[in-house]
Formats: structure tokens, C-alpha cells, sequence
């Protein structure tokens, strides 16, 4: 029902910065959940950020808070994750994800988000 695409990854360096785009398909972006994610090689597909359909509530992991900021842009159907300060941890795939919205809650598990996009690379160089 819905498709994402995720574009803006690439190579950064330690301190520098990176806007993440995902592209949906389909009306009713507006009423998705949104959020992303990182998986690193060897380890578990980890939360990053999510934000509620409206884009009004956000919620971001503490290693990323006050680095990283989620927003989106519902006319277009692209959800936004801008990356600042970023670290060599910060290494990894991001994957964008759509699922349905939960009342006063974001949640930070994969398992709540049924539409993931293909994924980009994210490579911070020390």
C-alpha cells in the first residue's frame, strides 16, 4: 500500500552533515507514522527517530538527540531526517519506515512499521 524511497545518503566526515530523504507513494501519507532507522554490518536494526503523522510529535533515540532532527513535508509525501554532528557510530544503513499511528505514542521498534524503504548508506569518516 505504501512504498518508500530513500535517497541523500553518502560520505560525510566526522562533524559534517547529511539530509536524508524518503519518498512515499499513495494519498494518505499524512496519516502514517514515520520513522527511521540504522542498521550497521553485524549488528541489530537500531531506532533512530519517528515522527507522527501530522510531523507535530517527534521522538528521537538519545544517541542521536539533539544531532539529528525528523521532519516531513505531508504535500509532498517526503519524511526528512537531517543529520548533523555526525560520528563514525553513525556509520550504517538508514532505512525510512511507515506504519500506523499509535495514540500519544512513537513507538521505537521495527515491528511497528509495516512499509520500509530499500535503504541508504551513511559513511562517517573520522
Amino acid at each position: 500500500q505504501v512504498q518508500l524511497v530513500e535517497s541523500g545518503g553518502g560520505l560525510a566526515q566526522a562533524g559534517g552533515s547529511l539530509r536524508l530523504s524518503c519518498a512515499a507513494s499513495g494519498r494518505t501519507f499524512s496519516s502514517y507514522l514515520m520513522g527511521w532507522f540504522r542498521q550497521a554490518p553485524g549488528k541489530e536494526r537500531e531506532f533512530v527517530a519517528a515522527s507522527s503523522g501530522s510531523g507535530t510529535s517527534t521522538y528521537w533515540a538519545d544517541s542521536v538527540k539533539g544531532r539529528f532532527t525528523i521532519s516531513r513535508d505531508n504535500a509532498k509525501n517526503t519524511a526528512y531526517l537531517q543529520m548533523n554532528s555526525l560520528k563514525p557510530e553513525d556509520t550504517a544503513v538508514y532505512y525510512c519506515a511507515a506504519g500506523p499511528e499509535y495514540s500519544d505514542y512513537l513507538p521505537p521498534k521495527p515491528s511497528a512499521y509495516h512499509y520500509w524503504g530499500q535503504g541508504t548508506q551513511v559513511t562517517v569518516s573520522s
